[in-house]
Order: C-alpha cells, then structure tokens, then sequence
C-alpha cells in the first residue's frame, strides 16, 4: 500500500467524522502509518452534509486533500450523491444498505452494509452505525489493521461505550457482502 485516499460521508449525527478521526488515529497511533485527516459539515446539528476525507500512507502525505477517493464509505444517499461520480474507476464503495438504495454503476467493486438496521436491531444503539461501517472497511480493505482499529475505538469513544462501539464494529466486519 503506497497511498490509499478515503471518503466516508453521511448525515449530521451518524458520526462519519468520528469514524474518520478512529481510522486516522488507527493507522498513526496503533499501524505505524501516516494519515491525515480533514472534514467538512453543514451548520445543521443533525441531518445536515457531513464527510470526513482520510489519506493513509506508507510515507508522509505531501497534499492532505482526497480529490478522487480509492474507497467512498457512504452513510446517506447524498453521499453518493456528492461523491459517487469522483471514485476511482477501480475504486471501491461501500454503503448503507439500508439508506443508499441507488449506486453508481461507475464503481465495480461495491460492498453493502445493513449497518442502521444492524445497529438499530442488534444493537438498540442507532448510533453505532459508523463502528459497523469501519467494521466492514476493515475487512474488505486490510488499510489498517483490526488490531489497531479496535484499540482506535477504545481510545475514542466515551468511557463506558467500548464494548458496544467494538461489538458494531465486529458485526460490521461479520456482515459486509458483496455486490
């Protein structure tokens, strides 16, 4: 792996900002990797747009900016909306299957994910959503270790909330499935 540029993007309040910082934390803190990590969001509390753009490198990132992401992680059907179209053409794409229900046919490889319904369902805990998301981007990606990921979300999540953050996560990691 040279250099892998993600985009996870979503809604105000399902935390795709926080799975980003977990997936940049997990790769400089725990993977010995370089990242960087930037983010954007509208001014709503929640529903609004919100991305969060992670660039994770054998060698220091030079330009911090994600213009054609490898993988899009989209959380909302706007996040294909935004950002579909930018994918590398060998890029990949994983998505809630439970909220983006049209995908872009440009994008080969994509993974689908019932994350708000496994989070909602298994879990009663809807916020969990973004860890099952991580989950399976670690399975079909390796672009950090599950090793670091997992401690990651121990370290970030709030106290008294690791176990089920790390349980979505597992049943992310469990779950994903191939288009």
């Amino acid at each position: 792996m040279a250099q892998t540029d993600l985009t996870i993007a979503g809604v105000g309040g399902q935390g795709s900002i926080l799975a980003g910082v977990i997936l940049g934390t997990a790769a400089v803190t725990f993977d010995s990797k370089y990242a960087t990590q930037t983010q954007a969001y509208s001014s709503e509390l929640r529903g609004g747009f919100a991305a969060t753009w992670v660039i994770i490198s054998d060698r220091p990132v030079e330009f911090p900016r994600v213009t054609n992401p490898d993988i899009l992680v989209a959380q909302a059907p706007d996040s294909i909306t935004r950002f579909g179209q930018v994918v590398k053409p060998d890029g990949i794409l994983i998505y809630d299957s439970d909220l983006v229900h049209e995908t872009p046919a440009n994008i080969k490889r994509q993974y689908k994910v019932p994350a708000t319904s496994i989070a909602r369902n298994q879990l009663q805990v809807s916020m969990t959503a973004n860890m099952v998301m991580l989950g399976a981007l670690c399975k079909i990606t390796e672009v950090v270790s599950r090793k670091a990921l997992e401690q990651a979300i121990t370290r970030s999540v709030p106290a008294g909330k690791e176990a089920i953050n790390l349980e979505a996560f597992n049943l992310g990691f469990d779950q994903v499935q191939a288009v």
